[in-house]
């Protein structure tokens, strides 16, 4: 199959109707607005329906309804856009539906600004909604990683009947790289009996509900949600090793900003120092057994657009056994090879 050069933005939406999207669901926010642009001009032609709402919160609700009659499904926003959407993600999640939520993330906190951001780490990761539930979250560093983790978005929603969230910052929304359109690994899905398409007088009505009255029914069904939610840790965790072999610096960083360290593990490595990477692809369940690939490592160095939200991970995988150092740029500002180099010399300066 051909490559095509495309911007992150409209890759996402044709990802979306590739993987079989009928129906999105939007408010205009910079910088994913390119998103239910290119959905308001493609959905129709394949039979889609696109609707921009009069609000994030009318929008995700539109995606609770549209999801409960069993059709794939998707919204898109960014930073202050997605935190407006958190009480309708916690609906759907307790509601057990498959829906695909996109986030390109800008500055913050409140409005911010439109410059790329990886600052809703922890509202993606922990959920800004109400009660126990999770969603999985996968990071893409480029934009054919973009189109290719939406396109798995669908299938594990639908597999597991849960929100999945696609969190990328507005860089790899503006960008334009070549990428190819191939279709997801399918998995073995499940006729969808719960979904609300009309009874034709040949079964009882299917209720989709998260509103348990009884606390022995809703404690019954948040171990049910417990159950599946383990099963994702179990079966759907992803990160990449980047020579960590032999690394005694171990950088821990996603998205763009794993590019940018990649490109400082080469520099570091032409001057004689063993640097390496681990790249959570999925910010959860977050890879914490990749932290114990790292036999030579003696330092982690934390890398993010943010003031240091994936921290708190990293320190769990690692359990105490390393030091564990952070270098952050945010608020729109991107860490650079020679400000990352800098800092890791410091720290390899400190533990010699």
């Amino acid at each position: 199959m051909a490559k095509v050069l495309m911007k992150g933005n409209e890759a996402v939406g044709r990802a979306a109707i590739e993987a079989g999207c009928k129906y999105f669901f939007g408010y205009p926010i910079t910088p994913q607005n390119e998103i239910p642009e290119y959905m308001s001009r493609e959905l129709p032609k394949v039979g889609g329906v696109f609707v921009q709402a009069e609000s994030e919160v009318s929008a995700i609700n539109m995606v609770y309804g549209a999801a409960g009659s069993g059709a794939r499904v998707m919204t898109s926003s960014s930073s202050p856009g997605i935190a407006l959407k958190q009480e309708g993600i916690s609906y759907i999640a307790g509601a057990e539906l498959p829906a695909v939520i996109v986030n390109m993330m800008r500055g913050g906190p409140g409005l911010g600004g439109i410059q790329p951001s990886q600052a809703d780490y922890f509202m993606s990761t922990r959920g800004g909604g109400n009660g126990d539930y999770r969603t999985p979250v996968y990071a893409p560093a480029t934009v054919q990683e973009a189109v290719d983790m939406v396109m798995e978005a669908f299938e594990v929603a639908d597999y597991y009947r849960t929100p999945v969230m696609v969190v990328a910052d507005g860089m790899i929304g503006q960008m334009m790289e070549p990428v190819e359109f191939k279709p997801p690994k399918k998995r073995d899905l499940k006729e969808k009996t719960w979904a609300t398409t009309g009874t034709k007088c040949e079964r009882k009505p299917n209720i989709i509900n998260s509103l348990f009255l009884d606390p022995q029914q809703l404690e019954d069904h948040c171990f049910k949600l417990d159950k599946k939610y383990k099963e994702i840790e179990k079966n759907e965790v992803r990160y990449e090793m980047y020579k960590t072999e032999d690394a005694e610096l171990v950088f821990v960083a996603y998205g763009t900003t794993s590019r940018v360290v990649k490109n400082t593990v080469e520099a570091l490595r032409e001057e004689g120092i063993k640097a390496g990477l681990i790249r959570p692809i999925t910010l959860w369940p977050f890879p914490f057994k990749a932290f114990d690939e790292i036999p030579n490592a003696k330092n982690l160095l934390v890398v993010e657009m943010s003031t240091g939200q994936m921290i708190d991970d990293v320190k769990i995988a690692n359990a105490g056994r390393l030091p564990v150092h952070f270098y952050g740029r945010t608020g729109g500002m991107i860490p650079t090879p020679d400000g990352i180099i800098q800092k890791a010399k410091e720290v390899l300066g400190g533990a010699r």
